[in-house]
């Protein structure tokens, strides 16, 4: 028989009256058992509440979709808590030593809590610590994959660039090699100085950096003469060079007058090296697109985490959305076009850290796999009253309307697990009010629009 004061050293139980507690032993079942004996079975119906007296639990089974494991020690209250909507054990629990426990009926908590209204109080804070911890464990869980899955994208944002430079540098060893060749075959040659003057002004001029490539099919004419004319001149072995030469916009004109002014094989020495130093521009051009792109990225996550940044500032919407744009590029260049329709005044909010960022990825993420990678999204924002408003939207086939009441609610969610980033709406939502602001929606078959409303940023005189 289970004593009072065994009952009193479970923290819950510790102050309450004597009668209170002969009445709870009285309801409820002693369990005794072995080390390995089973409690409660995942699955099961959720018919009882258990009070921890001596021993140790190990609780194993699926929590926030993870398969976790914990330990509940003598003193603790497992089980079905009052006002809990557990039909069925979410997991089991396993005696890891000799345990003993009470086993309360949940068909007795209406009397529980007219009887017992201050355990009632405690039991339901039990409760309310189990679904912060759950809800805890659920966003840490959606955010790591919200990392992942952006993380991934960025690895191959950020690998294509990198390989083009790397190719880039490569490709200029070689060139460069052929640049010191034909230099010293030109160096062989007796020119004038009006000669190498000549080679020197149109060596500068094919190397501008802001030449603009002609056409495909203008380059493709351009090559078919470059070559002929080479062609004429003896230069059977020199077609490699017209591509190169087409690719910069430079006139068979210009290759002819070389020949014009130079002795043959000089000619050929001074073409080799301008048609080189051509190819070493058009790389170092590579080179520093490739560079910047790494660079635009770079800066683009350090302003989507506001790293070294303090954790509230003044967050300007429209650069905001565009630090998102980049991140989930590698999404929206698979398909679908973005649409900008601008306030042109800077629109200031103050934001906590990157969460506003997270509520644009979230909707816009959310609007890709509704279109299924192709369509279009609009992203539009202006100022109401004392407000900024970003409003973005899609030609996706809409909200079901059996899904748009609960859209908002936790842990509610139209797609399987590892989908999405994982950054429900309701965590949008909670986003939006923690920054004094609203959020709503509308949709039809064509046209889903989220409007986010925002206060504006006191601006300092």
């Amino acid at each position: 028989m289970v004593d009072k004061s065994e009952l009193r050293r479970v923290p819950v139980f510790s102050d309450l009256p004597d009668d209170q507690l002969d009445w709870f032993i009285s309801q409820s079942q002693e369990m005794s058992l072995k080390a390995g004996d089973t409690y409660s079975r995942q699955g099961d119906p959720a018919d009882a509440m258990f009070v921890i007296l001596e021993g140790q639990l190990q609780g194993r089974g699926e929590l926030a979709g993870d398969t976790v494991s914990f330990i509940i020690n003598a003193g603790n209250v497992s089980g079905v808590l009052p006002f809990s909507r557990m039909k069925q054990f979410t997991v089991s629990l396993r005696a890891e030593t000799d345990s003993r426990a009470l086993r309360f009926p949940t068909s007795l908590f209406p009397d529980l809590i007219q009887k017992m209204p201050e355990l009632t109080k405690r039991l339901v804070g039990l409760m309310s610590d189990r679904i912060r911890e759950v809800t805890r464990l659920e966003q840490q869980r959606d955010r790591l994959a919200s990392l992942g899955k952006l993380s991934a994208g960025l690895a191959h944002e950020l690998n294509n660039p990198a390989s083009a430079a790397k190719r880039a540098a490569s490709q200029l060893r070689t060139i460069i090699k052929k640049i010191r060749d034909a230099s010293v075959e030109l160096g062989k040659r007796d020119l004038t100085p009006a000669q190498k003057s000549e080679i020197e002004k149109l060596e500068a001029s094919f190397t501008q950096p802001d030449v603009v490539p002609p056409d495909p099919l203008t380059m493709s004419d351009l090559e078919d003469q470059i070559d002929s004319l080479l062609r004429s001149h003896g230069q059977n072995d020199l077609w490699m060079l017209a591509a190169g030469l087409a690719r910069r916009n430079i006139k068979p004109e210009v290759v002819e007058s070389l020949f014009a002014n130079l002795e043959g094989d000089t000619a050929r020495a001074a073409l080799v090296r301008i048609a080189a130093s051509v190819e070493v521009a058009s790389l170092l051009h590579e080179i520093e697109s490739s560079t910047s792109r790494i660079s635009d990225l770079v800066g683009a996550i350090k302003e989507y985490t506001h790293m070294d940044q303090a954790p509230v500032q003044k967050l300007d919407v429209v650069k905001s959305l565009e630090t998102t744009l980049t991140i989930l590029n590698h999404k929206l260049k698979k398909g679908v076009v973005v649409k900008r329709d601008y306030e042109r005044a800077p629109l200031l909010v103050n934001s906590f850290g990157s969460e506003l960022n997270q509520v644009w990825t979230n909707i816009i993420d959310n609007a890709i796999d509704a279109m299924h990678g192709q369509g279009e999204i609009r992203v539009r924002t202006y100022r109401d009253d004392s407000c900024a408003v970003v409003e973005i939207g899609d030609n996706g086939p809409g909200i079901p309307s059996e899904v748009e009441p609960h859209i908002f609610e936790p842990f509610f969610t139209t797609k399987g697990v590892g989908e999405g980033t994982g950054l429900g709406l309701d965590t949008v939502q909670r986003i939006v009010k923690k920054h004094r602001g609203n959020i709503q929606v509308s949709t039809e078959p064509g046209d889903t629009r989220f409007q986010v409303w925002l206060p504006l940023a006191e601006v300092s005189a």
